[in-house]
Parts: structure tokens; sequence; C-alpha cells
């Protein structure tokens, strides 16, 4: 099949131009002609909450990366639709994440399936943003009247596509495993790259900090008596998207001797080092629908401890690969407690290579192309 994806992709960073590049990959393995049309413009600089929105890392070998779409820019969005219908592809697959993405993705579809031919069919990350506002449904519901079909990742998404439409065609489909950041890196190696103590153990939070993460439940976890008479230490890895200072309040009322920062954007080349060194990662989110987090520590075979929001409990099997808690300092403590004064790394980490397997590219094209079909 002749396939565009619209979205992020290189020259812009982040979890979902991976997700994007990964699954463009995956359709041309499988013998497909996959291109990715990207942003001239994906956020005008003073609306996007980090430091850049771009990589520094070289682009992706083997894709076939256009950058047309203007995202705040009508005439362009009418033009980039023409110019699709004209193309005429079987299939565009557009990741949807964010509502402000709707009018863009929404116009462009309209016209481009208008051939009659194109079907376009959705990746649905998040129909509802975690912090809601005010014309979030309207814009949402625009766009999701200009699909013929939505692929979700969690059970959660599926429930909010339900407010919108519970006809249109739908399949769940759990999110791939990020398995584009190399092999797995021994843990002597990472904590050398580091430059940490191999004496201590260490818990990663890892990516975008936002207030809906829940880094604060995390750091009064490790103001617990129990903790501070662990050798463990917390290694907070990513960007602030927001004011930062409240978390070093937040450390120094609490007198915490045990926080590591690591507070600019981890390069894909740093990635593996990160969870290399790590002996469980905690996502202590307070709203999630799901994280491609988790699916990074599946491909470094990593334990996980999450919150029951969304539909981490999904995609993280208490007692199994980990834990799942309330999002709550005291469950999420005890839980550290279990974990570290039990020995849990090895039985979970086990388990945790086996539960990977559920997590391919193949069953996220199979569900794609069920739906245009």
């Amino acid at each position: 099949m002749k396939i565009i994806l619209l979205g992020t992709a290189y020259p812009y960073r982040g979890g979902l131009a991976e997700f994007n590049e990964r699954l463009t990959k995956q359709f041309n393995n499988e013998g497909h002609q996959a291109r990715i049309e990207t942003f001239t413009l994906q956020y005008p600089d003073f609306l996007f909450p980090g430091k850049t929105q771009y990589s520094t890392e070289a682009a992706p070998a083997d894709l076939d990366i256009t950058r047309g779409m203007n995202a705040v820019n009508p005439l362009n969005w009418i033009a980039e639709g023409r110019k699709l219908k004209k193309e005429s592809p079987d299939l565009i697959v557009v990741p949807y994440w964010v509502p402000q993405m709707a009018p863009c993705f929404g116009t462009i579809a309209r016209i481009a399936r208008s051939n009659h031919h194109t079907k376009v069919v959705a990746i649905l990350h998040n129909v509802l943003p975690h912090e809601r506002k005010a014309a979030d449904k309207m814009l949402s519901g625009y766009f999701i009247k200009s699909i013929d079909g939505g692929v979700t990742l969690s059970k959660s998404v599926m429930d909010d596509l339900d407010e919108f439409d519970k006809q249109k065609p739908r399949a769940f489909c759990r999110h791939p495993l990020y398995d584009n950041f190399g092999q797995k890196v021994e843990r002597a190696e990472a904590l050398k790259e580091l430059n940490l103590d191999p004496e201590w153990q260490y818990l990663l939070f890892f990516g975008f900090i936002r207030d809906y993460k829940g880094l604060d439940l995390l750091l009064d976890a490790f103001a617990d008596d129990r903790i501070r008479q662990m050798k463990v230490k917390l290694l907070v890895a990513g960007e602030f998207y927001g004011d930062p200072q409240k978390y070093f309040d937040q450390e120094k009322r609490l007198n915490l001797q045990n926080i590591i920062w690591s507070n600019d954007f981890i390069p894909n080349s740093k990635v593996g080092a990160y969870f290399g060194a790590s002996n469980m990662v905690v996502l202590p989110y307070k709203s999630a629908t799901q994280s491609g987090v988790t699916q990074v520590a599946f491909h470094f075979e990593k334990p996980m401890l999450v919150t029951n929001v969304g539909g981490l409990s999904e995609i993280v099997p208490d007692g199994k690969v980990g834990y799942v808690v309330e999002p709550d300092a005291h469950r999420i403590a005890d839980a550290i407690v279990d974990y570290i004064g039990n020995n849990r790394e090895e039985a979970f980490t086990e388990q945790t290579r086996q539960e990977k397997l559920k997590y391919s590219w193949e069953n996220m094209t199979k569900a794609l192309l069920s739906l245009a079909k």
C-alpha cells in the first residue's frame, strides 16, 4: 500500500517523533511504500514548554520525510489537503495527541479523503489531554469527525472516544516497544558512563517533567524514613516542561540527600545508559492514558512501579513485572521498600523479558491496515 503518516518527525525530537519514525520503518519493512509528512512549523516557540523542539542528532536513515505542514496556518492546511488528495495514497495515518492539532489535521484529512479513495486512520495517543482546557472537547470532536477509524493504545482512551462517536470503526492495540534506542547497556558500563557510585541502587524517573507525572509524590516518598536508611537514590532524567523551582524547594524542605538531577533533554545515544544504570523505573503519574516510558523500560527489561491511573495498570501486571499502586506517596514508598528490602529485581526482570513479547510493531501495523480495509 501507499501510506503517508502525518505528524511529528525529524528534525523534531521526542517520543512522538520516535514513534512515528519507527512505525514508518515497520510499514516499509513489510513491503509497503511509506513516508512521513511533518511540519515546517509545529509550535510557535512561545507556546513550546521546553528548551527546543529540534533534535541535535543525525537524521534517521532510510526514511522519506517531507516538511510540508504548518500547524497554525489555515491556508497551508488547505494546500496540504489538496496535495494529498491529488497524491491519492491508500492510507493516511495520523497520530493524534493534543487538541491544538485538531484544526490542522482535521482540515487536511477532510480534503485528502474527499478523493473517495484515501482512508484516514488515527492513532489516538490521547483524545482528551491530561490537563484539560475549555475548548478541548470541541477541537477533538472536529478531528474525530474527519477520520475513517481510530486505533487506541489504552482502554481508557477507547472510553474517551465513546464520548464523541460510538459507531466509528476502532481497534485497541498496545503501545509497541521503543526498540530504537540500541541494545541493553550493562549496569557497570552505564554507571561508569553516568559517573554513578556502584554501591548504590538507583530508581529512575524518566522523560519530560510535567505536573500530572507526579514527581512531587515521588519526592515525598523518598522522604520516608525507611527509604532514607536504604542505599538507594532517585535519578530524575528529563527536561522540565514548567517551573522547576517548586521541586527544588520541595527537595530542600524535605532535606533530601538522595536525589540526582539530570534535567536536559536526554538524547537517544544516552537513553540506554540511564535505563542500564537503574534498578527500577518509577512512573508516579496522577493521570495518564498510557506512557511511552513503560515501553522503553520493557525494551531494556526493567521492572516498573506505576500508579493506578489511566491505562498504566493494563501495561504493568502488579506483582509480576513491578507494582501498581494508588497515586499516594506512602503507597509508593511501601512498594519501593518491598522491592529493595526483598530483593525483587531478579524475579521481576525475568517476568519483564516474557511480558515484553506482547508489544510488537507488527501488531500495530496489522491493526491500522485492518481498519483501512
